[in-house]
């Protein structure tokens, strides 16, 4: 099927090709993250979600699956780490973006977890991959996150450092993962799409007294 696909779109980049949830139909994993739907009888690629009628979101349930399973993708020893908790989080995150300060902000008042954090700053943000940068050259890179984070430095200057390189590599990991926005959690190793804090609340169980 494989070889169908990339007769009938030779220029689409894609990883997989698998049955999809009707007959006739086949998932089709694109620039690492996405899904598509191909139908070879016709020749047709398909955007978009496919629903049972008791309200399950086939597309998303896939998209959840497929990038679980590249919790194990993330080098450990290059996220600024925070917390000694009993619970594994893994934060993929923009400085300036508002979603990611309020989930920072969540996990900061937990003790249960021990948060991986790897900084992917948005275009966007214009201010973001300097702040980026800060945090993961710091001495103290823990510090530095909490205080980027706090917005100490949303109008005044950052203070002089030299970039140590890291944050190229946080930025090419999420390229590879086919990160394209944030937040991004995964949660004792299952993914959590966007600022979802209640399910991770949930998922934690429940909230801290």
């Amino acid at each position: 099927m494989a070889q169908t696909l990339r007769r009938d779109f030779p220029t689409l980049n894609f990883q997989q090709v698998t049955p999809g949830p009707i007959d006739g139909v086949y998932q089709v994993v694109a620039d690492q993250s996405e899904i598509l739907y191909y139908v070879p009888a016709s020749g047709y690629l398909i955007t978009g979600e496919f629903w049972t009628r008791d309200s399950q979101n086939l597309t998303q349930q896939a998209k959840v699956g497929l990038m679980t399973a590249k919790a194990g993708l993330f080098p450990l020893d290059k996220a600024v780490v925070i917390g000694k908790g009993p619970h594994q989080v893994i934060e993929i995150v923009d400085p300036d973006c508002p979603y990611c300060r309020e989930g920072s902000a969540f996990f900061a008042g937990r003790s249960d977890v021990t948060r991986y954090i790897y900084l992917f700053p948005l275009n966007i943000h214009p201010e973001a991959e300097a702040k980026a940068a800060y945090i993961l050259s710091s001495k103290e890179p823990e510090i530095a996150y909490e205080e980027v984070m706090g917005g100490a430095f949303d109008k005044q200057p950052l203070p002089e450092f030299k970039d140590n390189g890291l944050l190229k590599e946080h930025q090419l990991l999420g390229q590879q993962l086919g990160i394209h926005g944030t937040p991004k959690y995964w949660v004792d190793g299952r993914f959590v799409a966007g600022s979802s804090l209640q399910l991770v609340e949930k998922m934690l169980g429940g909230k801290q007294n």
